[in-house]
């Protein structure tokens, strides 16, 4: 059985990862942290983690920047590996974050998603084979009114993955309404579009001469990223100190 310990855990991801486990027998959760200790849960909640004495496999982590720093230093004192999914780090923190992971399994990506990682490898693939080809690579990302930043974190890993395939020969372009030109060969062309509740939806063309070939990820909840973040604690329990991502967890 491994034991976790749920960084965040009163909060919305928090309390879906806890479902989550619940519905797993190979993995427990054994302690939480959270400034907001109001909800009941089965296991001990602590307001910080310094005062979380629990013994522990692995940290996940959806909390806040704020709380970042600290849980960083708790990781290296305790070895403890951790699955960091908080986002809006600054560039002091992702420093930081590099320092732990030579001392302590770190376990950091761009999205939780098996499926979104599972495509990054296709589009891989898909784009060394395509491009040389002829074909035009294009990305339309869809979110939720909420969401503050655009293009979304995942359509530009998606887009990273397919330029590092091609050895960086890509350029990206966001807004094409300000120039009349034509496409440039090289470019990858980032959409976004926001509105109501839509949680998440990434799609990639590869358009051609006659033909287009269309990959396409949608998250109906955020239940896909808890899973995943459960499936990266369980990976990571016990392994060496460490910079990791969810490709290594599905095996790519």
């Amino acid at each position: 059985m491994i034991k976790l310990i749920m960084h965040g855990c009163n909060g919305k991801m928090g309390r879906m990862i806890t479902g989550i486990v619940n519905a797993d027998e190979n993995v427990q959760i054994v302690a939480g942290v959270d400034a907001y200790t109001g909800i009941p849960n089965e296991y001990p909640v602590f307001e910080t983690i310094q005062k979380c004495d629990v013994e522990a496999d692995a940290i996940i982590d959806f909390s806040n920047a704020g709380a970042v720093d600290g849980l960083l230093d708790y990781c290296v004192e305790k070895q403890l590996p951790v699955v960091l999914c908080t986002t809006g780090l600054s560039e002091e923190q992702l420093a930081k974050v590099e320092e732990v992971s030579k001392k302590v399994a770190v376990l950091k990506s761009a999205n939780m998603s098996l499926g979104i990682n599972l495509l990054i490898k296709m589009l891989k693939d898909a784009a060394k084979v395509l491009y040389p080809s002829g074909y035009d690579m294009e990305i339309i990302e869809k979110h939720h009114n909420q969401k503050l930043d655009a293009p979304s974190g995942t359509a530009l890993a998606l887009a990273d993955s397919m330029n590092e395939a091609l050895d960086g020969a890509c350029d990206y372009t966001y807004d094409r309404s300000q120039v009349r030109k034509k496409r440039e060969r090289n470019e990858i062309g980032i959409s976004a579009v926001r509105g109501g509740t839509i949680v998440g939806e990434h799609e990639v063309l590869f358009a051609g001469e006659d033909e287009v070939i269309e990959f396409k990820h949608t998250a109906y909840s955020r239940g896909v990223f808890g899973k995943g973040a459960v499936e990266a604690g369980k990976f990571l329990a016990g392994k060496p100190a460490g910079m990791y991502d969810m490709s290594d967890v599905i095996g790519l």
